[in-house]
């Protein structure tokens, strides 16, 4: 499998020790997003339910997303909401492991999300990176229909802090994991911004893997007390 091209450093302005971490980061979660979605693919059967494609948006234009100017104290997540598609899910930490790779979220629990926790918690100010399986050994898991959100579509996480922030989707895309635009996903940002990550496209039976990525874009929209 082609490698991935981590992003540009994050700007000075992010405190030094995240900073630091972000390009090797995105090299970790490139792994993990070209790889399946399932721990172990050599003992995985297709999915019992297939993840439909999104199709492909052009980039967002420029200009600041609403909302850029709001942003939360960091407080880690704990737990991810989105009632459109029946999601409500417990978080757990995801870090980078000895070989430099971001470690995927448990393979045999099919209602687990995981966020980054070296980077920025959601609704901190920055990119917060979440992700989740399409589904496990059993059949589908937390995120199989990630993909069928829209723009306007709300996710609401609440976190230890006892707030619950409130996402509002910008774009659901689908890349495939041959060019995943890794510094587009990836990269920092002034504004509270939210990724939720997950595979998709057709599954290769030859390989026993996924051939896209379903990645939502959303910014912080709101927030309240839980």
């Amino acid at each position: 499998m082609a490698a991935l091209q981590p992003p540009g450093t994050a700007p000075a302005s992010r405190p030094f020790g995240r900073a630091l971490m972000w390009p090797a980061v995105a090299v970790g979660l490139g792994f993990l997003l070209v790889y399946n979605s399932i721990t172990n693919p050599a003992e995985v059967a297709p999915p019992a339910r297939a993840v439909a494609s999104a199709p492909s948006r052009p980039a967002p234009a420029a200009p600041a997303a609403p909302g850029a100017g709001l942003a939360l104290p960091r407080s880690a997540p704990e737990r991810l909401s989105i009632t459109e598609i029946a999601v409500d899910a417990p978080f757990t930490p995801l870090s980078v492991g000895p070989s430099g790779q971001l470690n995927a979220p448990p393979g045999d629990d099919d209602n687990l999300v995981g966020w980054f926790q070296e980077g920025p918690a959601p609704g901190e100010r920055g990119t917060s990176i979440v992700a989740g399986h399409v589904d496990t050994k059993t059949g589908p898991a937390v995120f199989v229909e990630l993909s069928s959100l829209k723009p306007g579509s709300k996710i609401d996480i609440t976190r230890a802090d006892d707030t619950v922030a409130t996402f509002k989707v910008d774009s659901v895309e689908t890349f495939s994991k041959a060019h995943f635009p890794n510094e587009r996903v990836y990269a920092d940002t002034p504004s509270a911004q939210l990724r939720l990550i997950t595979c998709g496209g057709e599954y290769d039976r030859k390989v026993k893997d996924y051939t896209d990525n379903v990645v939502v874009f959303a910014h912080l929209d709101s927030s309240k007390r839980a």
